[in-house]
């Protein structure tokens, strides 16, 4: 199954007039993150950028000039996104700014179903909280050192680690730096290797007489008997 774990920021809180200056975006395949992400900041034209929002993520608009605006990212941004199972923490927020991006573009809006909230899967699973990205890190020790400001693409790794810990566990050695562009698999990643069949097979641990006291015991069960069914039980017979 591939999915996008993502994360954006924006100029404000109103989705219907406040802007995304910034995407991010992390795939995993059948839960192993491949390598490839989406990151683009946006420029959000004429729309400035609330003092608490900056205060939040850092990003200014002198920091977004010379950036494209959304227009001039969403084929990549779709492309990438399309045909995925979407993730991203407090997801209605992130979803309800994209739908009014791409709806401005006359583009058709993400389809929710397809959209997997992990605060919610949060709060289910951890009902007394704390359940914000930094405190899920905490919880699964997972390193969110960096993590000054919010950022759309560092959000969506450390959130894709989280959403592994939530979907059952992080597995040995299973981090988004064990899988670099050298294509190495998740299996080699987690040091999972095929084995070369046996030159011959182990000895029997039954002797005769076990055998044979098995062989007994079946036949007084009647042909019915589950045992009936196994190779080794007629071989015996």
């Amino acid at each position: 199954m591939r999915e996008i774990v993502f994360d954006t920021e924006t100029t404000g809180l109103d989705a219907r007039e406040d802007r995304i200056i910034e995407i991010g975006g992390v795939e995993l395949e059948n839960g192993f993150p491949t390598g490839r992400v989406f990151h683009h900041y946006i420029h959000p034209g004429n729309r400035a950028i609330h003092a608490e929002a900056q205060a939040i993520h850092g990003i200014s608009m002198a920091d977004l000039e010379g950036k494209p605006n959304f227009a001039g990212i969403a084929e990549q941004f779709v492309a990438f996104f399309d045909n995925a199972r979407l993730v991203a923490h407090n997801a209605g927020f992130d979803i309800g700014f994209i739908n009014a991006e791409l709806e401005r573009l006359r583009l058709p809006p993400f389809d929710t179903a397809r959209v997997v909230d992990t605060l919610a899967i949060a709060r289910r699973k951890h009902p007394m909280g704390p359940n914000s990205l930094d405190a899920l890190c905490r919880r699964y020790g997972i390193d969110n050192s960096r993590r000054v400001h919010h950022g759309a693409l560092l959000d969506s790794e450390l959130l894709a680690e989280v959403y592994i810990e939530l979907a059952g566990g992080r597995q040995a050695a299973l981090g988004l730096d064990n899988f670099s562009a050298s294509g190495a698999s998740a299996n080699e990643a987690l040091g999972i290797f095929a084995l070369p069949e046996r030159p011959a097979p182990l000895a029997p641990r039954l002797s005769e007489k076990e055998r044979a006291a098995h062989t007994a015991m079946v036949a007084g069960l009647g042909p019915a008997a589950i045992w009936a069914s196994f190779p080794s039980t007629h071989a015996a017979e």
